[in-house]
């Protein structure tokens, strides 16, 4: 979905702010009366040679943001969730987004990953995901879905905890059994494997000053509520404060790969449009 007049105005990698994030990343958007301020930061785990996590890049002028986690028991988990994260945006970004829209997309995505790992690999693949859209042109209301464990939560400028807008789809929650070998906490629904007949899809209000925070579970299993809050609520750009989020889940023993993905809505501003356009364009 393409919001009317809504423009890139701003984006580059943040080389000055990567530590434990290999890819850093922010974008700005606006449009009259709008703005919408991105960013994103992925780190390689050390159980892995590559990155299995997959993310929305920021570079295009669609309000979809998606974040995937290569499921690692599988095959080609990177490749799972780099198509996964590149087929959503693709279709979301054309089509008129509403529940029944994602869903489609989502399903789709499942029947064409599986068709792709088929045709390099015998064994299964897939992927887990969270993902965020704009409905409309205002940036007031969203759709958050999700797959899996990976999630969405939503920080208001002044709450110490952070919201939790998903609900992980793990063999505990689902009341199932986990297969031998498998946890209770390990995700029961994928993509990518048949595995999923009805993904979550939820409309959630996003005011200005409030973010959106998506993340893999590289992040949240090492990262409370008034952890992410607190993080988010920095006073620095947008783009440092994903890395910070990705330190802490490392400083508290995370290994595996981990992923921000944050989408500010920011607050009001008193200066004219056109000034602040300017500001953004200069940086």
């Amino acid at each position: 979905m393409r919001a009317e007049g809504l423009v890139r105005v701003g984006g580059s990698p943040r080389r000055d702010c990567a530590s434990d994030a290999a890819f850093v990343r922010e974008a700005r958007f606006a449009s009259r009366g709008l703005r919408l301020h991105t960013a994103v930061a992925s780190s390689r785990g050390l159980r892995h040679v590559i990155n299995e996590d997959g993310h929305s890049t920021l570079d295009g002028a669609s309000p979809v943001f998606v974040v995937a986690d290569g499921v690692s028991s599988g095959a080609m988990a990177s490749h799972a969730s780099g198509e996964l994260v590149a087929r959503l945006q693709a279709e979301l970004s054309r089509d008129v987004i509403d529940a029944d829209a994602v869903r489609r997309a989502i399903l789709d995505a499942d029947r064409e990953i599986a068709r792709s790992i088929g045709c390099r690999s015998d064994a299964p693949g897939a992927a887990t995901v969270a993902l965020c859209a704009a409905k409309d042109s205002t940036l007031a209301r969203w759709l958050v879905a999700w797959v899996g464990d990976c999630r969405v939560y939503r920080v208001g400028n002044a709450d110490p905890s952070a919201e939790l807008l998903t609900r992980d789809d793990t063999y505990r929650h689902l009341d199932e059994a986990a297969p031998p070998g498998g946890m209770p906490d390990d995700p029961a629904r994928m993509i990518g494997n048949g595995a999923v007949d009805a993904p979550n899809v939820r409309d959630v209000a996003l005011r200005h000053g409030e973010a959106l925070v998506l993340c893999s579970d590289g992040v949240h299993r090492h990262a409370d509520d008034r952890d992410i809050a607190r993080l988010l609520h920095m006073p620095t750009t947008l783009a440092r404060r994903c890395v910070r989020l990705i330190e802490l889940a490392r400083a508290h023993g995370s290994h595996d790969d981990a992923t921000v993905l944050a989408v500010e809505r920011p607050s009001r501003s008193r200066a004219p449009l056109t000034r602040g356009l300017t500001t953004l364009l200069r940086r």
